[in-house]
């Protein structure tokens, strides 16, 4: 049976079974004609023969009787579509850190360069993995693991790079090159999610000083603005009260014949210290308040009151 593909020839003879077959082949010009010198070659290995018999061409895939060829159609159309392999690998980062990476490749055979891309590589998934490997060991142990997270992209570039300037040598195109994940060890990661954990609660601590800080000093403004409005309220009572004790003085001694300022105002002091005690017993917590309760003792303290009034005077004109 003669086999044409684009401008290759190949003639295959099978027996009943299909177990062994002989295979001649040749690159033949393309008028088809048969040189002198074919080389034969006689296997048993489906193998070899699939390797042989069906190389990745873009020309029609033709029979010597008019047919085409199903199987040979089929592998003719899978090696030139995109291809997707991961390749995984485990190294030890600059920090003594052992880290797994998943790296997704995506090539396909350049259709001008078939012939190139099946006759001169033998197995191109683990070439490519080699250089691969070699590309990654050459960076990944310099860096930390921060490092191996930010500049994941520059190590795909790097790859791409070397892949692309080999495998074109062959016929491949190197389309897409991802570093899919990096996976630290179990304990890495755990100590990471700590680390990131304290650190956004020493952040949180940090926010919540500065909240209470800002708290405290403006509870301590609103306590000395209310000390202030206090002391100006308890200046004016005081001025209010000075001023109606003036008055009382004024008019009590025109309407008393008799009495002086002094008089007056040792009466109103004694007022006072009654006004006092009342208050105390409306609002302490303690609503009972020991005072003398003898008819004499309102003169005692008339008379307490008039002799530290009298000592405040003296004291005074000592001075």
């Amino acid at each position: 049976m003669q086999i044409t593909v684009g401008c290759h020839s190949f003639t295959e003879t099978f027996d009943s079974s299909l177990s062994k077959y002989t295979t001649l082949s040749k690159n033949l010009p393309p008028n088809n004609a048969q040189p002198n010198n074919i080389q034969k070659r006689k296997t048993t290995n489906p193998t070899l023969f699939k390797r042989f018999a069906a190389p990745p061409f873009y020309g029609p895939v033709v029979i010597s009787n008019g047919k085409r060829s199903p199987r040979l159609s089929s592998w003719y159309g899978m090696l030139l579509i995109y291809e997707n392999y991961y390749y995984k690998f485990v190294y030890i980062l600059q920090d003594n850190v052992f880290v797994q990476m998943l790296c997704s490749i995506q090539y396909r055979v350049i259709k001008e360069n078939a012939d190139d891309a099946f006759y001169e590589l033998q197995n191109p998934k683990e070439q490519i993995q080699a250089y691969v490997f070699d590309v990654v060991r050459a960076l990944v142990p310099r860096m930390t693991l921060d490092e191996l997270f930010e500049q994941k992209g520059e190590i795909a570039k790097s790859v791409l790079e070397e892949l692309e300037k080999v495998m074109g040598a062959y016929g491949y195109n190197i389309e897409h090159i991802l570093m899919v994940d990096i996976i630290p060890d179990e304990s890495v990661r755990k100590a990471m999610n700590e680390i990131n954990t304290a650190q956004r609660l020493q952040l949180a601590s940090v926010y919540k000083g500065e909240a209470e800080k800002v708290l405290q000093v403006k509870k301590a403004e609103g306590e000395a603005e209310a000390k202030y409005l206090g002391g100006i309220g308890v200046a004016r009572q005081r001025q209010a009260i000075t001023d109606g004790l003036r008055e009382n003085i004024l008019n009590f001694s025109h309407k008393v014949e008799g009495t002086s300022a002094k008089e007056v105002m040792d009466l109103i002091m004694i007022t006072q210290y009654f006004d006092t005690i009342k208050d105390l017993g409306n609002s302490s917590k303690n609503t009972t308040v020991f005072i003398p309760h003898g008819p004499g003792h309102v003169r005692d303290i008339s008379d307490q009151i008039r002799n530290g009034l009298m000592e405040a005077d003296s004291a005074k004109l000592n001075v």
